[in-house]
């Protein structure tokens, strides 16, 4: 009930119209997600909202600057973001345009780090990388720069490369970020370790002997990649390995979490642009609304057919009308009814209140009022009497002329109607026969005059009568 409150007049073009502009945005958002075109349309899109509420409440000059403002902003999209949309629109295939939804390729931090790692080892540049626990690293690494930089492949490259004056140190990396570089680590206290070990090795084991840290190392001389941990290293083979060692150490998103990550944010721009699109439709039809009142005749159904309509109160009922201004032109008189259902009416007098259920209006088109509500229906009961039959004569005879003798056949006629009708009538005459051109004797058919014109033949055949009639010469 509530919904028919808010949506009395939705059609199904509306829910068409609102779904394809929804997947339109949608699609708007998918296209241009992560470019500055997106951020724009978004801007816009704030923008006219605001422009709507200041509608609402009146405020011309404010209206004005936004209009401004939008028509603005969309001259910089198309400006300034050619490329991008050209880019978009020029794609080749038609799928990726309309209902494709490209995923963009996605690199973790531990995908980048094992990634990039092995690079190192493949040109036999050592690196050093630590990963810090839940225990604080100040006290364990000493020197060290600070870096705030987002961690990434070139970066990596370009901390560890000979020529670099950081290399010989280890970088520090929390997160997503490497926060410190050219740091050095405590060497381990371990007697018993590989005579190839060397200086990183000893670093990487040191620091993990005295805090939670993973340490990741990479030997200049060999080539290979190890990881140490809890005081122990072992070598690591493949990237493979790397990744599943430093998810499992934690602080890290899997891959799984980013595409889980996308798929609320596509549902949640879906959702996002059906209810803005629903916004405006509702926003547009509400706003732009036209008045107009009809009349509209009124429609008698489900009558008791031994019963007829003897009198009403009114024959047309006026209707005061709403919708947009193309759905009130091209409303037509057919299109609106008022039907009135008598199954329920009795002999005598009725009053049959009017609502909503009563009227028949197009889709798009909503009631704010008619007038009368209340409609007065008198029914009586039809039964059939025997009327004598009489010529209805007009107009005058020549001087000399007299009319003597008339007989009509048949002379005496069954009707049907309603029995307060008929009980004070005796007498049914015909139409009205002109004398003024009768001279002399002779034959005429006429019609019945059923008056009132509830009346009617018990046979349809026998509305007509032959009138004879005999005109003398006058003494």
């Amino acid at each position: 009930m509530m919904i028919d409150n808010y949506f009395p007049s939705l059609r199904w073009q509306d829910i068409a119209d609102i779904a394809l502009n929804s997947y339109i945005l949608f699609r708007l958002f998918v296209l241009f997600r992560g470019t500055n075109v997106l951020r724009i349309i978004t801007g816009m899109a704030i923008i006219w909202l605001i422009q709507r509420i200041a509608a609402a409440i009146g405020l011309i000059i404010t209206i004005w600057v936004l209009q401004a403002l939008t028509a603005a902003a969309a001259l910089i999209i198309i400006i300034v973001f050619r490329n991008e949309i050209r880019r978009v629109l020029q794609t080749k295939n038609i799928k990726a345009l309309l209902w494709d939804i490209p995923h963009p390729t996605i690199s973790t931090t531990v995908e980048i780090v094992a990634e990039t790692t092995f690079e190192l080892a493949q040109k036999r540049i050592g690196a050093l990388l630590v990963f810090p626990g839940r225990e604080d690293l100040s006290n364990a690494i000493h020197s060290g720069i600070a870096w705030d930089g987002l961690i990434s492949r070139e970066m990596l490259l370009s901390i560890f490369r000979k020529d670099a004056p950081v290399h010989d140190g280890a970088c520090v990396i929390r997160r997503k970020r490497v926060t410190k570089v050219g740091c050095i680590l405590p060497l381990s206290l371990q007697k018993d370790l590989p005579s190839h070990y060397g200086t990183r090795h000893r670093a990487s084991l040191g620091l993990t002997e005295r805090t939670d840290a993973l340490v990741i190392c990479v030997s200049e001389e060999r080539g290979s990649v190890l990881v140490a941990n809890n005081g122990s290293i072992s070598r690591i083979r493949n990237e493979t390995e790397l990744v599943s060692h430093l998810e499992e150490y934690g602080g890290f998103k899997k891959k799984s979490v980013f595409y889980k990550k996308e798929r609320w944010q596509l549902t949640l721009a879906a959702i996002v642009s059906v209810l803005l699109i629903t916004g405006i439709w509702f926003s547009f039809t509400r706003g732009l609304d036209t008045l107009k009142t009809i009349e509209a005749p009124i429609e008698y159904m489900n009558r008791n057919p031994e019963l007829e309509i003897l009198n009403t109160s009114v024959v047309a009922v006026k209707l005061q009308l709403s919708g947009s201004d193309t759905l009130i032109k091209a409303l037509q008189p057919d299109n609106v009814g008022v039907r009135l259902d008598l199954g329920k009416a009795l002999e005598g007098a009725n009053s049959v209140t009017l609502t909503d259920q009563n009227i028949k209006l197009p889709p798009g088109i909503v009631l704010k009022g008619m007038e009368p509500s209340v409609v007065e229906v008198t029914l009586d009961t039809i039964v059939t009497k025997e009327l004598a039959i009489q010529v209805d004569w007009v107009g005058q005879l020549p001087p000399q002329s007299v009319l003597q003798k008339v007989i009509t056949e048949p002379r005496k006629i069954r009707v049907k109607g309603g029995k307060q009708v008929l009980k004070n009538i005796i007498t049914l005459y015909t139409e009205k026969i002109s004398l003024n051109h009768i001279g002399k004797s002779g034959q005429q058919t006429a019609k019945l005059a059923m008056n009132p014109a509830l009346l009617a033949p018990v046979s349809p055949s026998e509305n007509k009568v032959t009138v004879t009639y005999t005109v003398g010469n006058r003494e």
